[in-house]
């Protein structure tokens, strides 16, 4: 049984995803990051990172729990665990890790930091946003020109790379990116929600919503952020 601490943003619902696909077992305890549920210190002692997603596998390794953050490494576990969504051969298993590293390392990041500059920022601040959209916008063009060339990211199979970067691009309209513009991603897009374990996936936790008040904008990125803990 799986212990999965998420909510509704593209990096929560990766791990939905990889677990409806795995079809394990799971329960979910919603973290509302705009109520400041991350800061609690159960579920600091899961993550210090004060960051969704995190997971308890009660069942790990030697059948003994193992409490892990960081999506990354998450999707890395459970699909090594299972035999699945990585590709069997080591070139294939390394295509898909360096694609996984780069949805972590940038596609998440910059497109995150889009939104919030269009989206969130106090006011608005002209450089940070022709920065970061235009940075989405070339990482949508990277995107495109590898699906240009394979059905998935990591080639001919579905896997944790697609996983990972398919929730992040449903909000390109937030990132200042015209999707019509990227005939490959919108294919990508279209194919792999129609699987159905993706569809159950980005329904876990639909119906709870951020609030985004004074209270939520300080908890979200003012100093409740910095504390020490």
């Amino acid at each position: 049984m799986i212990d999965l601490y998420s909510w509704p943003t593209p990096n929560g619902q990766k791990i939905h995803i990889l677990l409806e696909e795995l079809d394990v077992p799971y329960t979910v305890h919603a973290i509302n990051i705009g109520a400041g549920d991350q800061f609690a210190p159960d579920f600091l002692r899961i993550c210090p990172n004060h960051r969704i997603p995190a997971i308890v596998d009660q069942d790990g390794p030697g059948g003994e729990p193992l409490a892990l953050f960081e999506s990354g490494a998450i999707l890395l576990y459970l699909a090594q665990k299972h035999g699945a969504l990585l590709p069997p051969d080591p070139a294939g298993s390394a295509i898909a890790v360096q694609w996984l590293m780069f949805q972590m390392g940038g596609l998440g990041p910059m497109l995150g930091q889009a939104h919030h500059f269009t989206q969130y920022a106090p006011e608005r601040v002209e450089y940070a946003i022709r920065r970061y959209t235009r940075e989405a916008d070339r990482l949508y063009g990277v995107l495109d020109r590898r699906l240009a060339e394979a059905r998935y990211l990591a080639g001919d199979a579905y896997s944790v790379a697609d996983i990972a970067s398919y929730p992040w691009t449903l909000g390109h309209e937030r990132q200042g990116v015209d999707i019509a513009e990227y005939a490959n991603v919108r294919r990508w897009q279209a194919e792999i929600g129609e699987r159905p374990a993706v569809a159950r996936g980005m329904a876990v936790l639909k119906d709870r919503t951020t609030q985004m008040d004074d209270a939520a904008r300080d908890i979200l990125f003012g100093e409740t952020q910095y504390q020490r803990r």
